[in-house]
């Protein structure tokens, strides 16, 4: 059975090789900015684990915008008890958990969680080829993103309330 909970500090370690499974080294957040996330946003950090390991996460900040913007991925504040946009700066499944339903399971649990605090809306940034799958759960490509994240093309899905 795979259960959903908030990060705990513990995780760290586990988090950074599903991290840089998902995502190319330029793409990849450091272990500085995962401690960060874990420090500041745990209420939006949300990790999927079956016997004690970890299967995949997804994390963000609230932000005002409804777009994201580069700095986040350097510099994470405290999230607002209500309204903003929930953004998602990671979403990554290990490996072994691929195909299973636990990016959807994550997905859908983060926006309970968006829905629950009065956000306006879930925002993001992914490249051309995920666009189908976050269009599945709801969002709305809005273009390219004037993000560099990574020097990868992206662009702005947002499942606005």
């Amino acid at each position: 059975m795979i259960t959903l909970r908030n990060v705990h500090p513990t995780d760290l370690d586990q988090l950074i090789i599903i991290e840089n499974e998902g995502f190319t080294e330029e793409e990849a957040a450091t272990r500085e900015a995962f401690i960060e996330r874990i420090l500041f946003i745990p209420d939006t950090f949300i990790v999927a684990e079956q016997n004690g390991k970890v299967l995949g996460y997804v994390n963000g900040p609230i932000i005002r915008q409804a777009y994201i913007t580069d700095d986040l991925f350097t510099e994470i504040q405290p999230n607002p008890a209500r309204v903003g946009y929930q953004s998602i700066l990671g979403l990554a499944v290990s490996d072994q958990a691929r195909g299973r339903g636990v990016a959807k399971l994550l997905m859908d649990k983060l926006d309970e969680l968006a829905a629950a605090n009065d956000r306006e809306g879930v925002t993001l940034t992914c490249k051309k080829e995920l666009i189908p799958f976050y269009e599945k759960l709801g969002f709305v490509n809005e273009g390219v993103s004037a993000s560099e994240h990574g020097g990868i093309r992206w662009y702005n899905l947002v499942k606005r309330r």
